[in-house]
């Protein structure tokens, strides 16, 4: 159990709650759900939305099981390469490997804007895990976003829907 947690960068973060660059990406996403609920409005789900799996599923679920995939087992294989610690503006090859493979990811099931959209909070979940040298961070983040996203926004539409 050991090596797969340290494996997928699952380690404690203590203080982070006093981490500007966690607090910073916190409060970006405040500032584009307020961007957002102006430029295209907002049409909650409402509470039964709220509560149902598939709000569960997009706002905790997907999160966790991406960040594990993508920051904590893709991201933390490619710091083991050269080319995965090298850095370009800040950005380790691996945050930025990692970024654009699950930015691409998501043009299989998103709009072409939307999916291009991803990239930079993608970048801030890598660079959280780069940072701390744990994923935990980049699941809260991802997960707090998705959380806003889906509550100001509503829930796509299931099959058939």
């Amino acid at each position: 159990m050991r090596a797969v947690t340290e494996a997928l960068a699952l380690r404690r973060c203590p203080g982070l709650y006093r981490d500007p660059h966690f607090l910073l990406a916190l409060l970006a996403g405040l500032v584009f759900w307020g961007a957002l609920a102006l430029v295209t409005g907002v049409r909650p789900p409402g509470p039964g939305g709220l509560l149902s799996w598939s709000y569960l599923y997009l706002g905790v679920v997907a999160p966790v099981l991406e960040e594990l995939a993508f920051r904590g087992a893709l991201q933390g294989w490619l710091l083991e390469t050269a080319h995965g610690r090298s850095r370009a503006f800040g950005i380790t090859g691996a945050n930025a490997t990692a970024s654009v493979v699950f930015t691409a990811i998501h043009f299989a099931y998103h709009p072409p804007v939307w999916a291009a959209a991803v990239l930079i909070p993608s970048l801030v979940f890598g660079h959280l895990r780069d940072r701390t040298g744990s994923v935990l961070p980049a699941i809260g983040v991802h997960v707090f976003y998705n959380l806003g996203y889906f509550a100001l926004t509503g829930l796509p539409p299931g099959p058939g829907g």
